[in-house]
């Protein structure tokens, strides 16, 4: 089976909706939980219109959005840059095995080489998603020895 042609561009105000669902599917699918999903949508909506909180692709096959990955900003004065956080990865289940979220992440990371306060790139996943880390290593992602830990505010 041939590669379809991916487009990656960055998401607009016109593919908060198709987020907004991914990310709710998203949820539903890795922790088995039901988000809100007008809060999500006004989250997506405020992400995307102010771009000092970080920036979503959007990965196209013809015009359909077949997937998406955000990523934000953390300074690290350890290492005197910024490290890029990848956020809400989702591919829809007819593109997954299409190299969807591989041409993703290659545009993050291009932008990242490219830009000189960026040190590097880290993510985080379900401790239980054997599929999301086998991707992750192939695509050169290593593990660490952090743990993510979280102190939630206001109904989470």
């Amino acid at each position: 089976m041939e590669k379809p042609t991916i487009v990656i561009r960055p998401a607009g105000a016109g593919d908060v909706g198709t987020i907004a669902e991914f990310n709710v599917a998203l949820c539903r699918e890795t922790e088995g939980r039901e988000l809100d999903p007008a809060t999500v949508t006004e989250g997506v909506r405020r992400f995307v219109s102010e771009p000092a909180r970080g920036r979503y692709f959007v990965a196209l096959i013809g015009a359909e959005v077949a997937g998406q990955t955000a990523h934000t900003f953390e300074w690290s004065d350890w290492r005197n840059g910024e490290i890029w956080w990848i956020q809400s990865v989702y591919v829809h289940p007819r593109h997954r095995g299409k190299g969807v979220f591989r041409a993703l992440l290659a545009r993050v990371r291009e932008l990242g080489e490219q830009d000189p306060e960026c040190c590097g790139i880290r993510l985080y996943m379900e401790r239980d998603n054997r599929t999301a880390r086998q991707s992750y290593l192939s695509l050169g992602f290593r593990e660490t020895g952090y743990e993510v830990l979280e102190l939630l505010f206001a109904g989470e």
